[in-house]
């Protein structure tokens, strides 16, 4: 059992980490998962109920039995470190409030894994995309909908969540719009032509009133449109053209940084449109094409090659 000290604590913490760090609920939530399965852990290896003390007396080998525990339960790799990160978080601000040194349980090593490096589509991959997801709606308006949608995402760079979250009074669209991402946090985001002139063949085919208020994008009864049916629409589009199960919403994202990083954009302005908190998320970009360019190399160079 977690101790009523111990319980509000962790309340305070996600207090701080949403007020504070800015995170997304759906971010906090998984926060509160990870730690609460942590605790839950240590109160059955020790056996007894978990206090601030248990905090406070944690060894590196309590961090390690937990982490075996859970590869034990088959918990892969990338998500045990990000428990883990959310658990150190944790440790880091219940030492600042109770003044204990948590340095050797900080030290904790998060296991090895493979960063899966972001699928773009190439370029007339994403065109064939846009121009094949109006046949996929029955109704005319929700062909152009969706045509809509997805243009966003590719020239905008948005999230599937941000191209949804736009509500009536964006539209028209301006030459820039301001975009709440993650975490809350807003950035300016300019808008292409072909954006623009999507957004508002679909507002003119739309048979539902679009009020200032109200989202943007409708489903076929006039709520509004779930990703889940997006991303229907994306999967659908992507077997008829063939393109391989990594062509999502979410490459699409991919695909808008990845070829303006191969026009000559700087990852710097890339990071600002994209609203990326830290630029080496963005610097995962350098690698997709540093990837691609050496499969060309591979596959052309003599000596790659084992051509003579």
């Amino acid at each position: 059992m977690i101790s009523p000290a111990l319980t509000d604590a962790l309340a305070r913490w996600l207090d701080h980490v949403r007020a504070i760090d800015g995170a997304a609920e759906n971010t906090v939530k998984a926060y509160q998962t990870d730690v609460l399965a942590f605790l839950a852990f240590l109160q059955t290896h020790h056996g007894d109920s978990q206090g601030i003390n248990a905090i406070k007396c944690l060894t590196v080998s309590d961090m390690r039995s937990w982490m075996a525990h859970e590869r034990g339960r088959g918990v892969a790799a990338r998500s045990l470190a990000r428990m883990l990160s959310a658990v150190k978080s944790f440790i880091r601000y219940m030492a600042e409030r109770h003044d204990f040194d948590p340095s050797a349980v900080l030290m904790t090593r998060a296991p090895k894994f493979q960063k899966k490096l972001p699928r773009p589509l190439a370029v007339d991959a994403a065109k064939a995309m846009i121009e094949t997801a109006e046949f996929q709606a029955r109704e005319h308006w929700a062909a152009l909908r969706d045509v809509a949608a997805i243009t966003l995402m590719y020239g905008c760079g948005l999230r599937i969540s941000e191209a949804l979250g736009l509500k009536g009074r964006d539209a028209p669209l301006a030459d820039v719009i301001r975009i709440t991402g993650k975490g809350g946090k807003e950035r300016i985001v300019p808008v292409v032509p072909a954006a623009r002139d999507a957004v508002e063949a679909y507002r003119g085919a739309c048979p539902h009133d679009l009020a200032d208020d109200q989202p943007l994008f409708r489903g076929i009864r006039g709520g509004a449109l779930h990703a889940a049916q997006l991303q229907k629409t994306v999967a659908q589009t992507r077997m008829q053209l063939g393109l391989p199960a990594t062509a999502t919403p979410h490459a699409l994202r991919h695909s808008f940084a990845t070829h303006l990083l191969n026009a000559g954009g700087d990852l710097r302005s890339i990071q600002e449109l994209l609203g990326h908190a830290s630029l080496n998320t963005t610097q995962m970009y350098t690698a997709v094409d540093t990837a691609r360019l050496m499969e060309v190399y591979k596959s052309a160079h003599p000596r790659a090659s084992g051509r003579k």
